[in-house]
């Protein structure tokens, strides 16, 4: 496998923990090369990638980079799986990388699918209509932090961290 990483603490890290477990679990890296968060040509990158013939592709970083790197590694022939953690796990991967995107698209997400959360696809409609915006992954996440906030300062009777934290410590 290759594996390119933007550089940023997110996507770097997302991709030294994948190939920390990839090489635990017996694959090979032929390449690991990086990037930036602002990069838009990849084409260097993929042509070296693609002399190592590699099966698969992990990207750690955005769909931003994730959605362009993918058209130019169809137009270089690079047609294999691209892996990556939730910043490709979007509803804009689609629309920046066109009809290079694919099947091939595998991405992680943290924690429970919204359509599986109680009352999740009511928790989206509700978003989407007052943001008019796709929800992101960890919307549901951190509504229920600040919810889980602001209860332990209405219990507490204060918004002093002194006082509210220990409250918001013994919420279940």
């Amino acid at each position: 496998m290759a594996i390119i990483d933007d550089r940023t603490a997110y996507g770097q890290g997302v991709a030294d923990i994948f190939e920390k477990v990839a090489k635990e679990n017996g694959a090979t890296v032929v390449s690991r090369q990086f990037t930036n968060d602002k990069a838009t040509d990849f084409n260097a990158i993929l042509t070296t990638i693609r002399a190592q013939n590699p099966e698969v592709v992990f990207y750690g970083g955005m769909d931003t980079q994730a959605g362009p790197m993918l058209r130019q590694m169809k137009q270089l022939g690079l047609n294999v799986p691209v892996l990556g953690g939730d910043g490709i796990c979007t509803v804009e991967i689609a629309k920046l990388a066109g009809d290079a995107i694919s099947d091939k698209v595998i991405c992680a997400e943290g924690g429970a699918s919204l359509d599986k959360m109680p009352k999740g696809k009511d928790f989206r409609a509700r978003f989407e209509a007052k943001y008019k915006e796709p929800i992101q992954v960890y919307a549901p996440y951190v509504y229920d932090a600040v919810m889980t906030l602001a209860a332990a300062m209405q219990k507490a009777n204060s918004t002093d961290p002194a006082k509210y934290l220990p409250v918001l410590a013994s919420i279940d």
